[in-house]
């Protein structure tokens, strides 16, 4: 990965998606994305398609010599790629096509998203129904196969989309119950050790130095571990602001004077009125007050985000809240103070 002097240097956008989206049209999502954000677009997901759309099922997709079908409790380990894992190749190729399409000629950030080792691992069952987590050798295999699959799946970004300069995002939702043994067994009645931290680090380290571009890490639970996350090496945290509290400011201060990129979900997420931009990032100018940071630095170390992914939203309220996104961004920049 390179170093942090580079990626500070970055042009990233100042607005952007987390990733999901409603609906099930490849070209429509990609119309949106690109029409929405012209200075940081992102390779949309469309869940509703079905199994294998879904964040967990794209990525299975994507891995190396490791193969998954679905099952009522989830996915779960096979032997051969089957029916499911076809389906989601073909729906990433889809993705793909219409993202080069909306494309051309584009330079600039753009951002791919996939499940992050942890969250993976937490959710991928093994042939006896228990969850990979379990197994620590199962766990290192995931990581293996999740970075060798990463590697050419950005290839391929990168060959449809010359000109880009490529943010990859880990999506690990599931990283703080993994850090705080709070996932549950298959029964439900017990729950997997918590795992060492330094081992949690170092599968995101492994899995983020197959990307010479910036890494960012996206959790939309409470108690994301910003400082565990840039020991790791990545270069942005993306996040649901509304879920800070008092005990991640001083973590926060300490990312921001690292030159870590907060990229900050102000933007509901779910259907509801949007207040008016400027009350969407006055939470986040609020706590750059607190903490003493420089108000200037604000638009160049702040991405504006909505909360999550808009998967669960209505087609026209997740217009509405990437196009919120950008008008918040831009206040931002424009009233820093």
């Amino acid at each position: 990965m390179s170093d942090t002097t580079e990626k500070n240097d970055f042009p990233w956008g100042p607005a952007t998606g987390v990733g999901s989206l409603p609906g099930g049209d490849a070209r429509e999502a990609a119309k949106t994305v690109t029409g929405s954000f012209e200075d940081f677009p992102f390779l949309a997901e469309l869940p509703a398609r079905g199994p294998g759309a879904d964040m967990i099922g794209r990525t299975i997709g994507m891995l190396v010599d490791l193969y998954a079908h679905v099952e009522p409790s989830g996915w779960r380990i096979s032997d051969r790629p089957g029916r499911d894992t076809r389906r989601a190749r073909s729906w990433l190729g889809e993705d793909l096509d219409a993202l080069e399409e909306f494309t051309q000629g584009y330079e600039g950030a753009l951002k791919v998203q996939a499940v992050g080792p942890w969250t993976l691992a937490a959710a991928l069952e093994l042939r006896g129904g228990e969850a990979a987590l379990g197994d620590a050798g199962a766990c290192r295999d995931l990581v293996g196969s999740l970075a060798e699959g990463l590697q050419q799946h950005l290839a391929e970004v990168r060959k449809r989309v010359p000109g880009a300069r490529v943010v990859l995002q880990l999506d690990e939702p599931s990283l703080t119950a993994v850090l705080s043994g709070r996932v549950r067994t298959a029964s439900g009645y017990r729950t997997y050790r918590a795992v060492d931290r330094q081992a949690v680090e170092g599968a995101l380290r492994d899995v983020a130095a197959v990307h010479d571009g910036p890494v960012v890490v996206h959790s939309c639970a409470p108690d994301v571990p910003f400082a565990l996350l840039r020991r790791a090496g990545v270069a942005g945290i993306s996040f649901d602001f509304g879920l800070l509290t008092e005990r991640d400011e001083e973590a926060i201060g300490e990312a921001v004077e690292g030159g870590t990129k907060l990229f900050a979900g102000v933007v509901p997420s779910t259907d509801g009125p949007l207040s008016d931009p400027g009350g969407s990032v006055m939470g986040v100018r609020t706590l750059w007050r607190r903490l003493g940071l420089n108000p200037g630095t604000l638009a160049e170390s702040v991405v504006i985000t909505p909360t999550c992914g808009l998967a669960g939203a209505s087609p026209a309220h997740a217009r509405a809240a990437l196009a919120h996104c950008v008008r918040a961004a831009k206040s931002l920049a424009d009233n820093p103070e």
